[in-house]
């Protein structure tokens, strides 16, 4: 049985559009190192 974790223990990035701090989500988990954007309005703003 897998152990639920806490939101405070899941690792966090900043946005390099809007610089807020967005956390880790599961549809992130196989591709998070390549994440930049905590939404995907901010990734249509990247420009």
């Amino acid at each position: 049985m897998a152990r639920q974790r806490k939101k405070s223990d899941l690792p966090t990035k900043t946005c390099v559009v809007c610089g807020r701090p967005f956390t880790w989500r599961k549809k992130w988990a196989n591709c998070w190192d390549e994440v930049k954007y905590c939404s995907d309005r901010c990734r249509r703003r990247k420009s």
